[in-house]
């Protein structure tokens, strides 16, 4: 295990039990004791963990893993999704994506695919709030990229507040590739941060369907902020280890499932 996936798999311990101690990461990850700590102590020194005695835990203001510690998780799985996704569109249509991992992965698929990519063909115009995206598919030069206005926040490079709105009030999407924290019939669509929900919500709003874009693990689980309710998504794309359960209860509420 390099750095960076050690890293990722030890903050991804802590925010999922909260605490741990160096003793259960030497276990588990089978590396020692000095390692341990000398990477707790990086992240602690980035702010993304609180050190311990013994140990560290989650910063009261955490609630997300960072961007750049989640794109080697179920990163097959995404791939997968992404292909799906991107078969989807045709030239000359209106994407928009928000930020996250899975929706990364989307647009990589776009930036490649040989329909989209044929000379004389009408180029796709992709609409995101999520900076990384922009930056990868700026030179390509079968798409056309529009960003929408706001801050950056630093955990998912995606731009929220209320600037997003002078773009968004103006435009209309034909698909909405929605990357997701959370999905269930009850609570619909959500995210852990209430910004970045905010501007979901007002692309979905613009767009002529959605698509969820997700991860099995995604699927049955609840976060702080809704985006759209269940009766506004009309296709869910994840991998095939989704929960037969959730799936039939996904399709009985009317969406489409596709696992990969």
């Amino acid at each position: 295990m390099n750095r960076h996936d050690r890293l990722a798999a030890l903050l991804e311990m802590v925010v999922a039990r909260e605490h741990v101690q160096v003793e259960d990461v030497v276990t588990e990850l089978g590396v020692s004791p000095a390692t341990v700590r000398r990477d707790l102590d990086s992240l602690s020194a980035q702010q993304l963990v609180v050190r311990t005695r013994g140990g560290a835990s989650v910063p009261p203001s955490s609630a997300d893993l960072p961007l750049r510690y989640k794109t080697a998780r179920q990163s097959a799985e995404k791939a997968r999704i992404a292909q799906a996704a991107a078969s989807l569109v045709h030239p000359g249509e209106v994407v928009g994506m928000n930020g996250g991992t899975t929706t990364t992965e989307v647009a990589r698929e776009l930036a490649v695919h040989p329909g989209l990519r044929e000379t004389g063909r009408a180029p796709v115009t992709v609409v995101t709030n999520a900076v990384n995206i922009a930056a990868e598919l700026a030179v390509r030069t079968h798409l056309r990229v529009v960003m929408t206005g706001g801050v950056v926040r630093a955990m998912s490079y995606e731009l929220t507040g209320p600037l997003a709105d002078l773009l968004l009030g103006q435009v209309s999407v034909d698909t909405l590739f929605l990357g997701i924290n959370g999905l269930t019939v009850a609570e619909g669509a959500c995210a852990h941060d209430e910004g970045e929900a905010s501007v979901a919500t007002a692309l979905a709003q613009r767009s002529g369907r959605v698509v969820v874009v997700a991860d099995s693990t995604k699927l049955g689980r609840r976060a702080f902020a809704r985006i759209v309710t269940i009766d506004r998504i009309g296709t869910v794309i994840t991998d095939d280890g989704a929960d037969p359960g959730v799936v039939r209860d996904l399709e009985a509420a009317g969406l489409t499932v596709t696992c990969v």
